[in-house]
């Protein structure tokens, strides 16, 4: 059984497959030396699915910055190192705005109030994503099949070519919802040593109100946002200035599974810049900071473990977990009292 690394890339139209899949690598690569990790990256692919959406990958040697295939973010070595801000009042203040979005868009079944407004932001802000949700599709090309379920398609027959080995799968942005429609709905049996989002919308309403309603329709009445049975450990990374991951804390909005397996959030510093213009969302940031690093280099290292060392840590795990939902229940304690005074 050898380990394996697969990757799910998010919306917007992007660079051709190999040359996205290189870049992923380069930055993964990245953050292990910049970490003073010596581990080499087992073997690794790309699930690709921007050609479902788009006729044509972005062009790096596309001068016309009008053109639709203009590639403005290449890949960048960080300018500077970026050292982490103070952001207690953003926190705060985006902790408050996530508690009024879920009470007045979310009803107490998670389905959704006022959908005409976040359709709205749907169709001008995140049009991918509006396509996925659509029930019918309108391209020629695949009009008699929903463009969510090529999408998922792509996933899930890569997942079930590595299903006998140790899967560590990345999603970043859109890429986390379909790794959870495909590992809730598709592949419930297929073990998925650890997942990790990268700047994952899984906790906006719009998205929460999407998958429970295809829950109520596939799960017979089965419990909500509940973290996908086959997933071992799940690993969420975000910015705090990172719009597209606004719920950053999906530790609240995803329950266990029967493993007791729910998110570890982490709150980091993507650095991604070019040209002096930051993007905290793009995904080569995210993939070279040392939260991530770490974990990638404990699962490479996983491979070499001898079944001691695996039972320790799993004995290990078991007391983390533990200690973590300790601390969930202490903070929500002492949020009901505040509430209370």
């Amino acid at each position: 059984m050898a380990n394996v690394i697969i990757q799910i890339h998010g919306l917007g139209n992007k660079p051709p497959k190999d040359l996205l899949e290189r870049w992923w690598e380069r930055a993964m690569i990245e953050g292990l030396k910049n970490n003073n990790y010596k581990t080499d990256l087992p073997k690794h692919e790309m699930v690709y699915w921007a050609d479902i959406l788009h006729d044509k990958p972005l062009n790096q040697f596309e001068k016309d910055k009008e053109s639709p295939y203009y590639l403005d973010e290449i890949y960048v070595k960080p300018s500077k190192k970026l050292l982490p801000e103070n952001h207690d009042t953003r926190k705060k203040i985006i902790g408050f705005l996530n508690r009024q979005l879920n009470r007045i868009f979310l009803n107490e079944d998670f389905s959704l109030n006022y959908s005409f407004i976040t359709d709205r932001i749907l169709s001008n802000y995140f049009t991918d994503l509006e396509t996925y949700y659509k029930e019918e599709t309108t391209l020629e090309a695949v009009s008699t099949t929903k463009i969510k379920d090529l999408i998922r398609e792509r996933l899930l027959k890569v997942l079930e070519k590595y299903q006998k080995d140790n899967i560590m799968l990345i999603a970043h942005s859109m890429g986390s919802i379909v790794a959870f429609d495909v590992l809730t709905f598709l592949a419930d049996q297929i073990k998925i040593h650890t997942l990790i989002t990268i700047g994952s919308p899984l906790g906006l309403p719009i998205v929460v109100s999407k998958i429970a309603a295809e829950q109520r329709q596939k799960l017979n009445g089965q419990s909500f946002m509940i973290t996908p049975e086959g997933v071992n450990s799940w690993y969420n990374f975000s910015d705090i200035l990172d719009k597209v991951a606004l719920n950053y804390e999906l530790a609240d909005d995803f329950s266990e599974n029967k493993s007791g397996v729910k998110p570890v959030d982490f709150l980091v510093v993507n650095n991604y810049e070019i040209n002096g213009v930051a993007n905290p969302h793009k995904s080569y940031g995210y993939l070279r900071t040392p939260e991530f690093s770490k974990i990638l280099n404990g699962f490479i290292l996983s491979e070499r473990l001898t079944f001691k060392e695996k039972l320790v840590g799993r004995t290990n795990k078991y007391f983390k977990i533990t200690k973590l939902k300790l601390s969930i229940q202490k903070r929500k304690v002492r949020s009901w009292f505040r509430r209370k005074r």
